[in-house]
């Protein structure tokens, strides 16, 4: 009788310890879920400081002639197109014959006044030699202060006609577009014998020549999980081919905005973000083009210095 009764009993123990093992086993194979190895990740852009430089040229008229094409590259100072420039040359030309003339009549009546000068010295000593009278001493030294202030009316002249010159001669060098700084032309928006002005936009669009960097769009959420100095790495996201670089914060933006990389128009009218610029620790390759899309994901547990 009590051999059937545990039975039972001992079917039912054990049923429960295997249980219990079964439950324990399959507690112990769920892992904890890994720390990620990144402390932000966040969309960005490749771009330059400034951005492309927008080129008019600095006066209205008729494109005479362009010295550049699209993918030049050119050096600062270099001419880049120039106006039809007649109307300044004719200009220069008047201004540089005024010159001319308000100079020879400064420098006659200098002529004259030195004249007049010693003329009156001579008087005015003979005068007190008793060798002549005192009136035409005092008329001849007033007739020299009179061609002193002809003569100091004519340098100015002279010197207003010079200055009349330097300006024709600017506006002469305004009918010129030349490069403000090393770079590659981008793109021409002008041909000759076009109608230019500076009212009308850009024309050209110059890619300067200076270092690479990477505006990234923090969300929010992880402003306070980057810093500057942290180190980053670049991923392409455009399907360029372009390899991972790596990366360190440059400076992080105190200003929230609205998302300008987001492509859904819902998300980005309710997503704030802060500029986060990133500066490569190598120079990138060619393949890592302006406005090339890319993925930066911020090292976790790097020590940079806290934004302010």
């Amino acid at each position: 009788m009590s051999s059937r009764l545990f039975s039972p009993l001992a079917l039912i123990a054990a049923l429960a310890l295997a249980g219990c093992s079964h439950d324990d086993a399959a507690n112990s194979s769920k892992q904890a879920p890994a720390a990620s190895p990144y402390a932000a990740v966040a969309r960005g852009k490749i771009d330059i400081e400034g951005g492309l430089l927008k080129l008019s040229m600095p006066r209205d008229g008729v494109v005479a002639e362009i010295k550049v094409h699209e993918g030049d590259r050119v050096k600062k100072g270099q001419l880049l197109a120039m106006l039809d420039t007649e109307p300044s040359k004719l200009a220069v030309t008047s201004a540089e014959a005024e010159q001319k003339q308000a100079e020879a009549q400064a420098s006659l009546l200098e002529s004259r006044m030195q004249a007049a000068d010693q003329r009156a010295q001579r008087l005015e000593a003979a005068a007190k030699a008793g060798a002549g009278d005192a009136q035409s001493a005092d008329d001849a030294r007033e007739a020299s202060r009179q061609l002193q202030g002809e003569l100091t009316n004519a340098r100015a002249n002279a010197a207003l006609a010079a200055q009349k010159l330097a300006g024709a001669r600017y506006e002469l060098a305004q009918r010129s577009l030349l490069a403000p700084v090393d770079g590659e032309i981008v793109q021409r928006l002008i041909q000759p014998g076009a109608t230019a002005s500076p009212q009308a936009g850009a024309a050209f669009v110059l890619l300067p020549e200076q270092p690479r960097i990477v505006r990234a769009e923090l969300n929010e959420s992880f402003v306070r999980a980057v810093s500057q100095g942290m180190r980053a790495e670049v991923v392409d996201d455009s399907g360029s081919g372009m390899p991972n670089l790596s990366a360190h914060v440059l400076r992080i933006g105190t200003v929230f905005g609205a998302s300008a990389l987001e492509d859904d128009p819902l998300v980005r009218a309710n997503t704030r973000t802060v500029e986060c610029v990133l500066a490569f620790d190598q120079p990138p390759p060619a393949s890592a083009r302006i406005g090339q899309r890319v993925l930066v994901r911020f090292a976790a547990g790097e020590a940079g210095s806290k934004a302010p």
